[in-house]
């Protein structure tokens, strides 16, 4: 039932994982990526440009202290995000994550903090060339990177190791500023 908040109950989607939804708004996100996922199956995994989004890992990666969260300079979007990306048909959005922190932060260890999703997010991507407007059913993990030299990748401007209570000075994203109130919060 869309909107509807499930409180305190762990939820499964196949290919995403567990969720605790913490208010309303994650129940609703939550129950709009489970209907996506269901109505899909594992072309929401894909970049079908006809069903109108597509499911994409994230990671929130702490610094070895706790204290600040590895940000990237989206070259694309043009704006400081988390990182991850697309799934391309690998219908396992906590492997996807994973794999998208290593590639775009070059670190050599990150932790998986829990196999639990972290957040979910879905957000609304612009058009770019001939690829329409389309949703991001964004699926984000918590992780933990040990002491590294970071390295970006051809996707990024720039990587920067950001305190949790200097990330205004990076990004207005309120789906990134939620994540670290959830971290503050002990979440």
């Amino acid at each position: 039932m869309p909107g509807f908040w499930h409180g305190c109950i762990w939820m499964q989607i196949d290919g995403i994982g567990r969720f605790v939804p913490c208010d309303a708004r994650d129940g609703e996100e939550w129950d709009r990526l489970r209907d996506f996922c269901a109505r899909w199956g594992l072309a929401a995994f894909s970049r079908d440009p006809f069903i109108g989004g597509h499911v994409t890992g994230s990671a929130f990666v702490l610094s070895p202290d706790g204290r600040s969260v590895l940000l990237t300079h989206q070259a694309k979007l043009d704006r400081w995000l988390q990182l991850g990306g697309h799934c391309d048909g690998i219908a396992d959005a906590r492997f996807v994550a994973m794999k998208e922190a290593y590639e775009e932060s070059g670190l050599a260890r990150i932790a998986l903090l829990s196999p639990d999703v972290f957040d979910v997010d879905i957000h609304e991507i612009p058009p770019r060339g001939t690829e329409p407007a389309h949703l991001h059913y964004d699926v984000r993990f918590l992780m933990r990177a040990e002491a590294g030299e970071l390295s970006a990748s051809a996707e990024s401007k720039a990587l920067a190791w950001v305190p949790l209570d200097r990330l205004r000075d990076f990004t207005q994203a309120e789906s990134v500023l939620r994540m670290a109130r959830r971290i503050k919060a002990g979440a």
